[in-house]
């Protein structure tokens, strides 16, 4: 089986601390330079339609919320675990870009909604089949049922990560 550079990493920790036992590493590793890979080339992606990341997860939600894809700020604060300044940063970039649209919810005035327009549903239609591709392209380096596993495991794990407490101040 070939190697790569998180299994140097984690020979050179076994060399130089024999009892650290590193083995996470091994995983953890992979899945961060994974993450980064990938997200990376989808920014790119992301680019042709004049949206990052973080625009892409704001439209995505929107559309996933179904017909009228219309959502309170709040929801999309929390689905997408972004504090309100952040989310308005988001908000305000893609309002200027003509994708959403905000308007006070007719339930109550003080509040506001945030909908897609045909434009951003046009934009996260197409950029996702696009991003999509992107991550096929990666996943085809395996069978269809070691996908399967690859997610059944990952979701796994997440759960677990999820579950756990924090570790302490200054505990890695």
């Amino acid at each position: 089986m070939a190697t790569d550079e998180v299994d140097a990493i984690v020979e050179q920790w076994r060399r130089e601390r024999p009892g650290m036992r590193p083995e996470p590493m091994a995983v953890f590793g992979r899945i961060y330079r994974l993450a980064r890979l990938v997200g990376d080339r989808q920014e790119k992606v992301y680019a042709g339609w004049g949206i990052g990341r973080g625009e892409f997860d704001v439209l995505a939600a929107l559309r996933r919320a179904g017909a009228p894809y219309t959502l309170a700020p709040k929801a999309l604060t929390a689905t997408l675990m972004l504090t309100s300044g952040g989310m308005t940063g988001r908000l305000d970039r893609l309002e200027r870009a003509g994708l959403v649209r905000r308007a006070p919810d007719p339930a109550d005035r003080r509040a506001l909604r945030v909908s897609l327009t045909d434009a951003g549903r046009r934009v996260v239609e197409e950029s996702a089949e696009a991003g999509l591709e992107v991550q096929r392209r990666i996943l085809d380096a395996l069978p269809p049922a070691e996908q399967d596993r690859l997610a059944d495991l990952l979701r796994t794990l997440l759960a677990a990560a999820e579950a756990a407490e924090p570790a302490p101040d200054g505990a890695q």
